[in-house]
């Protein structure tokens, strides 16, 4: 039972929002990708502009129906960690 692990909606005005040669493989599921925060250790195909704005345009990563889903879910243990230290962080300056 994977039905959760992937949608294609292919009636979407932006479908496919990155250039694919299997469409109808194509995950929407992440249309924003989650792990935009991590900057670098995202792990997908990105560059930064000249201004610091990170142009997520050539990544399918989350889009590739075998490995997205589970890339996504392993990152997020990471955002999980960078939030949780985040929070403790802010709690210990506001002790004091």
């Amino acid at each position: 039972m994977n039905n959760y692990k992937f949608f294609n909606n292919n009636t979407c005005e932006y479908f496919p929002c990155h250039k694919t040669a299997t469409p109808e493989d194509f995950n929407c599921q992440f249309c924003y990708c989650p792990l935009y925060m991590l900057g670098k250790d995202c792990g997908g195909n990105f560059n930064y502009t000249e201004h610091g704005i990170k142009d997520c345009s050539n990544c399918i990563l989350p889009h590739i129906k075998e490995i997205g889903y589970a890339h996504i879910q392993k990152k997020m243990m990471e955002v999980i960690e960078i939030v949780q230290e985040t929070h403790l962080k802010n709690n210990k300056n506001e002790e004091k």
